[in-house]
């Protein structure tokens, strides 16, 4: 018995009714996608856009990404800096690098309002490229790449920029200070100590007891010294025990500095120690009937001279010299 080849049913579109022909209703035959399907590909498209938006905006304030801020966007004081001053030849050298190289290590900021930042740290970078905009008007240096933190409160932004100069370019002991005394008198700590504690966690305890000896310097003389930053460590914890031991040290050194005007950080320190091995003068005609001795933090007053008008000039000298 003979078999049939049998070929495929070949279906064609419905030819339109004549009288829709005559109004030019024919319907076109389309070969893509059906309308519901396309429709649907839209909306995911969409879904999926308004998904890399936000997970873009939610990356750009967690940090996750550099962004390109303008440098008269960003608010340097926004903290306390930590930094006093940044060497010469160091400056020169780190806008050699960015001239040729361009910035290679982002700033970190906190968004303060929409379009205004505050500096947590890089200052340095941020300041060499100020520089260099200003020296070459090239639009190279028009902006800085910059990393979005959002930290829990002041105190973090402060923490986050005393780690970032300890890992790049170490602080004197006198900055340290300085930073934690600051800190505290925000409000952000208890007492400088507590600050000291805080911000210099991870350094050793031989490390933070050195930033504590400073702190007693910094307490003693700030404002006094023009080179603060430049004080050799030793120098500076001589001073700081000294200073424990003497209360009328810190008076001495003050008015040593304000003779001197010392014109470098050279002299600045050769007046100090000037001051730090010279005596007290003991006074040149001792009250008669009275003897004087000193226990620890203690002043002891013994002998017949010892009376009410003695205690009255005391207070008053007392009153003076504290004025």
């Amino acid at each position: 018995m003979a078999r049939k080849r049998l070929t495929p049913a070949i279906f064609a579109e419905p030819e339109a009714a004549p009288e829709t022909k005559a109004m030019g209703l024919a319907r076109t035959v389309t070969r893509g996608r059906p309308p519901i399907a396309r429709v649907a590909g839209e909306a995911a498209a969409e879904a999926a856009l308004a998904e890399l938006s936000s997970e873009f905006e939610a990356a750009r304030r967690e940090g996750r990404f550099i962004q390109q801020i303008p440098l008269d966007a960003i608010e340097a004081e926004h903290l306390v800096r930590d930094r006093l001053s940044a060497d010469g030849e160091e400056m020169a050298t780190l806008k050699a690098s960015i001239a040729a190289r361009g910035q290679q290590t982002p700033i970190e900021v906190v968004e303060l309002s929409e379009g205004r930042f505050g500096l947590i740290s890089g200052w340095r970078r941020l300041t060499a490229l100020r520089a260099l905009r200003d020296e070459t008007g090239d639009p190279r240096f028009e902006r800085v790449e910059a990393i979005l933190r959002r930290p829990e409160g002041a105190a973090e932004a402060y923490q986050a920029m005393v780690d970032e100069n300890e890992i790049r370019v170490g602080l004197s002991h006198w900055e340290r200070a300085r930073v934690a005394a600051k800190a505290a008198e925000l409000g952000l700590y208890p007492t400088a100590r507590h600050a000291v504690r805080a911000l210099f966690a991870t350094a050793s305890r031989p490390k933070r007891s050195k930033i504590g000896s400073f702190l007693t310097l910094y307490q003693a003389l700030d404002g006094a010294l023009r080179f603060p930053a430049a004080l050799p460590e030793r120098l500076g914890l001589d001073l700081a025990k000294s200073l424990d031991a003497d209360a009328g040290l810190a008076a001495r050194l003050r008015t040593a500095l304000e003779a001197t005007a010392s014109a470098d950080a050279a002299a600045e320190q050769a007046a100090l120690a000037r001051v730090l091995r010279k005596p007290p003068t003991a006074p040149a005609r001792p009250e008669p009937g009275v003897r004087l001795s000193r226990k620890g933090h203690r002043i002891v007053l013994e002998g017949a001279g010892v009376d009410e008008a003695l205690a009255r000039d005391l207070e008053a000298w007392l009153a003076q010299r504290n004025a």
